[in-house]
């Protein structure tokens, strides 16, 4: 460090030495989102080709050197010279920055790679870059050593540590064969440079499947497939579907259907000042008419949860933007204005709707298709052109008022159940809220409206405190004796609760056990539900060891997963465990009777050969519990209620979303899929241990 600082302090970067020095500017970080994001900027340039009608297929194979390949079906990256520069276009397009074909030059209408970084980007941060253009019938070819241009001398195979010489006077694009008739494109292969990214950096194949899945979605007839050479079985996915953002729509959404899925179509203009190129080579500010293109599909489910990707150019933006923005706030004025005209069928009273309101059980995909738009960031995960927000609204505003004022039967049902939804949501929400101001635990001098039912505990430690959820009187009278009334409280429910997985939010709270567990645990549900107000720190499911009370826990814990899940997700949801067998083992003599508890029929059977063995004799019949109600105090407390000797399941969620289409299998409306669960299950099932 030094006191002077001066002009010849200063640094200038020139091309793409600024990358690599910063290439958080270009690619977000070093690690695997960074590395993943330098593989989206190839395959949006193949996608970009597709989009324009150049090629239905786009290859991408991750090699097990660790090097990614894309290949594409387009016209080919030029490889006539650029006369400015005087390099070929494939030079160009990987060695300088800001320099491409999607600067409104006409070669696309409306395309994802905007800047002119992404290849050249890609290429500074490779070890090595290779790329082939099918093009004329004759196949380019040309390598770059980390942005460098040159030769590799290869001994057969391709690797980056190959030795490397760079073109000294001019570049060279190589003629390296003839390519078939008729046939374009471009392959890109490279080695991502191990001094920029970290050593954990890594292609995540999960991420890469899900990307090329989602485009094939967006662009109906494109396949894409990902060969994944990393592993000896060499997996092969493709992914090719016809039906455009409907089907996605379908894809994403787990709930059952309230409303068909809606598409919503159309476009608008705008103005705006942009620097345009002359013929001369100067920049001139000009006002120019941009077409924006609207295409949303969008349907709402029984569920709560919200599901938006929005998309322009087919570039995805998870972080919105003015699109976004424009779809939720008109969606919204449109349902408020529906609710306020139907204000007496649905009793809405003096409460209004919210934007949650209105999103709960939505799966919508939104795109828009405009020429340059603005997105803030090369991360291109907000969009930022103002305009847009009024289009979107506009096209919105426009559809789903001819949908609501339909006079089609199927409309109309359709227009009514929606809005019995959201109202119903918006009634959940001020209920919730109610729920939360009085139902925290009270101090004693304060009355406590919980359940007359519920018999509760002393302590008002959560982190220390139970709630035992037991299947009928006959258990819990048990259960009374058999706890420790300090920390552990007891809330009977009465035969099989609702399933909720079916029902509607209202009828959900109109069940009176579904609300008497809400109430209980205290912390509100569904989108309101907070997990820092809950009043206990174990919830703890105990039905009975039979067909019956597995269809109890069921139940249990799909209103759990559906309304309160962030209790599952902090692993404070557990199942008890009773045991299934007493064995009374005979000491000889005065020697008091041993006894011991089983809970697995292999258990069972492998304690009594050990006991044969032994020569040891047990009381016959062997006690089978059916029911939690058939054991005394002390048998149930020190087996399935005591801390020191008692087993519990912890109910887990790695995954929410396969969680979700288990549950929706196993408990939602469609009975086909279920059916076939089940046949195909079948012989997984020992006829002798069915227990009926």
């Amino acid at each position: 460090m030094t006191a002077e600082y001066s002009a010849h302090h200063l640094q200038v970067l020139e091309g793409l030495e600024a990358v690599r020095k910063r290439p958080g500017m270009y690619i977000g970080s070093n690690g695997s989102p960074g590395l993943m994001h330098c593989l989206w900027e190839i395959i949006d340039n193949a996608v970009d080709e597709a989009v324009a009608g150049n090629g239905n297929k786009i290859d991408i194979i991750l090699h097990a050197d660790g090097s990614v390949e894309v290949h594409d079906r387009g016209r080919g990256i030029p490889v006539d010279v650029e006369p400015r520069t005087g390099l070929t276009g494939v030079e160009v397009v990987f060695t300088k920055l800001h320099a491409g074909g999607k600067f409104g030059g006409g070669s696309y209408a409306a395309s994802g790679g905007l800047h002119g970084v992404g290849a050249s980007v890609v290429n500074a941060l490779s070890e090595r870059l290779d790329v082939e253009v099918d093009r004329g019938g004759k196949v380019y070819a040309m390598s770059f050593h980390r942005g460098e241009p040159g030769l590799f001398a290869d001994d057969g195979e391709k690797r980056p540590d190959a030795p490397f010489t760079p073109f000294q006077d001019k570049s060279e694009l190589r003629v390296v064969g003839k390519a078939a008739r008729g046939a374009t494109g471009t392959r890109i292969r490279y080695w991502a440079d191990r001094q920029i990214f970290t050593k954990d950096a890594t292609f995540q194949l999960a991420d890469l499947e899900t990307r090329a899945r989602q485009t094939a979605f967006l662009v109906p007839g494109l396949e894409l497939v990902v060969h994944d050479e990393r592993t000896e079985e060499k997996n092969e996915t493709s992914y090719h579907y016809e039906g455009g953002i409907s089907e996605f729509v379908e894809y994403l959404a787990t709930d059952a259907p309230v409303t068909d899925t809606w598409r919503v179509q159309g476009e608008g203009t705008f103005k705006e000042t942009v620097p345009v190129l002359q013929p001369d080579g100067h920049m001139l500010a000009t006002e120019v008419e941009r077409l924006c293109a609207v295409d949303i599909a969008l349907r709402w489910g029984t569920g709560y949860d919200t599901t938006i990707r929005s998309f322009v150019n087919i570039i995805a933006t998870p972080k919105g933007g003015t699109h976004q923005q424009g779809f939720e706030q008109e969606l919204l004025k449109v349902l408020r204005a529906q609710v306020e005209q139907n204000a007496r069928r649905l009793k809405v009273g003096n409460d209004k709707l919210e934007k949650d309101d209105v999103l709960a059980g939505l799966t919508a995909v939104l795109t828009v298709n405009v020429p340059e738009p603005q997105f803030e960031g090369q991360t291109k995960e907000v969009l930022g052109t103002p305009a847009v927000r009024t289009i979107v609204a506009q096209v919105v505003r426009k559809a789903l008022g001819e949908r609501f004022s339909s006079t089609k039967r199927d409309d109309k049902n359709q227009a009514s159940m929606l809005l019995d939804k959201i109202v119903a949501e918006m009634k959940a929400r001020v209920s919730a809220r109610a729920h939360k101001e009085t139902q925290r635990r009270k101090n004693a001098l304060e009355s406590s409206s919980l359940p007359a039912k519920l018999v509760d505990c002393r302590s008002t430690d959560v982190s220390q405190t139970e709630l035992f959820i037991v299947e009928g009187d006959s258990a819990l009278g048990t259960a009374k004796h058999a706890r420790t009334s300090e920390y552990q409280a007891l809330l009977p429910i009465r035969g099989k609760i609702l399933n909720v997985q079916k029902a509607s939010v209202s009828d959900m709270l109109s069940n009176a056990e579904c609300a008497s567990i809400i109430q209980v645990i205290g912390a509100g549900s569904g989108r309101s539900f907070d997990l820092s107000t809950a009043r206990y720190g174990k919830i703890i499911l105990m039905s009975d060891a039979d067909v019956d009370g597995a269809h109890i826990r069921t139940l249990l814990l799909t209103l759990f997963y559906r309304y309160m899940r962030p209790l599952i997700e902090d692993g404070r949801v557990f199942a008890a465990v009773p045991p299934l067998h007493r064995v009374i083992v005979i000491n000889p003599g005065s020697k008091p009777n041993e006894t011991i508890y089983t809970y697995s029929e292999a258990e069972l059977h492998s304690l009594l050969a050990k006991l044969r063995k032994q020569n040891k004799r047990w009381h016959e019949p062997i006690q089978r519990y059916k029911g939690l109600g058939e054991m005394d105090a002390e048998q149930l407390a020190s087996t399935t209620m005591d801390r020191s000797g008692r087993l519990l399941r912890r109910v887990r969620m790695e995954d929410a979303e396969a969680a979700g289409r288990v549950f929706e299998l196993l408990m939602g409306n469609e009975v086909a899929p279920r059916r076939e669960f089940i046949i195909d299950s079948s012989d997984r099932l020992a006829r002798e241990a069915i227990d009926a």
